[in-house]
């Protein structure tokens, strides 16, 4: 199972080798996968995120959930029903006998 992890900008790192203490502001680019540099003097300069487009990057927890959400809503909604069934199958064995033995049986019944 992959570890997940926060995801590391290589771009901030990129720039700050280039232009040092030189940069003012820095911000990310999501759309073009980039990180833009504004630089003292006015300039602008952007870097990749990735070091190469086939680098795999690692998951993370909201990649996970982005890229699954239908299948975990699927095994929820089937947990809920299983829990459902099972419950309502308790309770028609408890009306079952006709006595309240069984109902006191099944009620007080700690699972232990």
């Amino acid at each position: 199972m992959p570890t997940l992890q926060r995801r590391q900008l290589v771009g901030h790192d990129i720039l700050l080798a280039r232009h040092g203490n030189h940069i003012s502001a820095m911000r990310v680019d999501r759309a073009a996968g980039r990180v833009v540099a504004y630089l003292d003097d006015g300039s602008v300069d952007s870097a990749p995120n990735l070091i190469s487009p086939s680098l795999r990057m690692p998951a993370t927890v909201r990649s996970v959930l982005r890229e699954d959400w239908k299948f975990l809503s699927i095994v929820t909604g089937a947990s809920f029903g299983v829990a459902g069934t099972m419950f309502a199958a308790a309770i028609a064995v408890a009306n079952w006998g006709g006595s309240r033995v069984i109902g006191q049986l099944l009620s007080g019944y700690s699972g232990a």
